[in-house]
């Protein structure tokens, strides 16, 4: 598997209350889109969030970075671009960018850090608890 077959991508469009008065997308808005990027990649994966909470799993956001380049704008449609980058016991680091289409301008890049959790939030090694998917996260790792 090569490096590009590693990102997973979904579209999204720039909505008008994401913007402000000058039709800029407001910052936060990219992290919003990121957690867009990583439900949908897992979801390619073959999971879903909702399937991590029916088997007793959380993954709540530790640290997030967003590296602005230029601005997104109302009705822009967007890629967002998600990756693996390291998976290891209770954490996970997650890649991120965010392209302009159709020319694939970049936008904006990030991480996102997390942790593996129970319900209760106590944190959970991944490769004990489901195998299965620590080796799927693991064949994506960059």
């Amino acid at each position: 598997m090569n490096d590009t077959e590693k990102w997973f991508e979904t579209t999204v469009r720039v909505r008008y209350q994401e913007t402000d008065q000058m039709q800029v997308a407001y910052h936060a808005n990219y992290l919003v889109w990121f957690e867009v990027g990583r439900t949908e990649m897992i979801r390619q994966m073959g999971f879903s969030y909702r399937r991590f909470e029916d088997l007793g799993f959380m993954l709540p956001v530790t640290e997030a970075n967003v590296k602005y380049k230029r601005a997104a704008r109302y009705d822009d449609e967007l890629t967002v671009r998600t990756k693996v980058i390291r998976c290891e016991g209770v954490r996970l680091l997650l890649g991120y960018e965010v392209l302009r289409l159709p020319e694939g301008e970049l936008l904006a890049s990030g991480e996102t850090h997390h942790v593996w959790t129970s319900t209760d939030l106590k944190p959970v090694r991944l490769e004990k608890r489901m195998p299965e998917l620590y080796t799927l996260m693991k064949q994506y790792e960059w």
